[in-house]
């Protein structure tokens, strides 16, 4: 999970400045329910602490609810028996973990960093799996609140969440932007490990159109998979859907049987040592956002594809921290179409199947460089350690 390797970084890098740092996180994995993490070690010198939770899975609201809810006990109970902390840092997956983050240093008098990689109730509200006025929505909301407001240092991915964040009553200099980062330590653009994940996946000689990572409903992807049937007909393309998720099953069962769909190849998350390779074998990758998702969401997914080199095609609205990315780019590397443009998105996926093979633009190392581990990483270890002393 993209949340979880970042939270990595930073704690890595925390401990690598000489402070102690403890971690309490699920003993499930994200998505594969059977696997079980020790409950207790030490790992590059950051102390982990893992709780039981249910494993009811994501195929129904009710099972993910209780899945969450379980965890936040377990999670709960965990930090009521750890020391205290001069900072604790809230993530807010699963929903409500920053709510616990917030009352208990207001319990005990910590400093308290809220990092905000997407934002609830206002997401779920947008993906209409809550009425607004709901009772559950209200008291969302509450909490949302009551974490933003004790919070000593918010950080925001972009600058459309920090705005929707301002709505909510905060200042605008307690919120700090700092985009979450490419992997720099382990994706760059991979020439044998392109070829090698082409030819274990039957890719070779393919035009190769990727979408890798997180399939939620947040990131429809409807326009592309009806792009992929009118362009079944052109043995030229392969469809690529890598990673996981509650939309990933029902890609799955959508292209399972069906001939023209002959185009379409659905695998698992890749392990992070192969992640570059995965990514390399790309000819075009796809980063999509839903229309009414700006601000609550930021697909991160758009900057280790600057790091191979590869062109994107976006689908989703515009303005939106992926297009302002984009206008960043030359039009030979780069497409935005809206949802429900296929004819759009069929033309230009052939537009840029048609232009001269190339890897990384100037723009793009640019841009690549922008959004690098070594920029950003040390801003947020800045935010952290300065709220000890605030």
């Amino acid at each position: 999970m993209a949340t979880a390797q970042y939270l990595t970084q930073a704690a890595t890098a925390l401990t690598e400045r000489g402070h102690e740092v403890t971690v309490v996180a699920s003993r499930r994995a994200y998505d594969e329910l059977n696997r079980v993490f020790p409950a207790q070690e030490e790992w590059r010198g950051v102390r982990i602490f893992r709780v039981w939770s249910t494993r009811f899975g994501k195929v129904a609201k009710w099972r993910r609810a209780t899945d969450f809810a379980s965890f936040l006990f377990s999670c709960s109970l965990r930090l009521a028996w750890l020391p205290r902390s001069d900072v604790v840092v809230a993530l807010t997956s699963p929903p409500l973990i920053s709510f616990i983050g917030a009352a208990l240093t207001r319990l005990r008098g910590s400093r308290f960093v809220y990092w905000v990689m997407d934002f609830n109730p206002d997401e779920a509200i947008a993906a209409g799996w809550l009425r607004r006025d709901s009772f559950a929505a209200r008291g969302l909301e509450l909490c949302s609140r009551f974490s933003l407001r004790h919070a000593t240092r918010i950080v925001v991915l972009d600058r459309f969440m920090r705005d929707l964040v301002l709505t909510k009553g905060i200042a605008a200099e307690k919120v700090a932007v700092i985009p979450p980062w490419s992997h720099d330590d382990t994706v760059r653009f991979d020439a044998p490990g392109r070829e090698r994940f082409r030819q274990q996946h039957g890719l070779s000689g393919k035009f190769v159109v990727m979408y890798s990572g997180n399939h939620s409903p947040c990131h429809p992807l409807d326009t592309v998979l009806a792009a992929a049937e009118r362009l079944a007909a052109d043995p030229r393309f392969m469809f690529v859907f890598v990673g996981g998720g509650s939309e990933f099953r029902k890609i799955e069962q959508r292209v399972a049987g069906r001939r023209e769909s002959g185009n379409v190849l659905c695998l698992p998350y890749q392990p992070l040592a192969e992640l570059s390779a995965s990514l390399s074998a790309a000819d075009l990758h796809v980063v999509v956002m839903g229309n009414q998702f700006v601000g609550t969401i930021h697909p991160c997914k758009i900057y280790n594809v600057l790091s191979v080199g590869a062109p994107v095609l976006y689908v989703g609205p515009q303005p939106s921290h992926v297009s302002e990315v984009l206008n960043g780019l030359e039009a030979e590397v780069c497409a935005h179409v809206k949802h429900g443009e296929v004819e759009t998105c069929v033309a230009e996926i052939r537009r840029l199947a048609n232009q001269p093979a190339s890897r990384g633009s100037e723009n793009q190392r640019k841009m690549a460089t922008a959004f690098s581990q070594r920029n950003w990483l040390p801003r947020l270890v800045a935010e952290i350690e300065g709220c000890r002393w605030s």
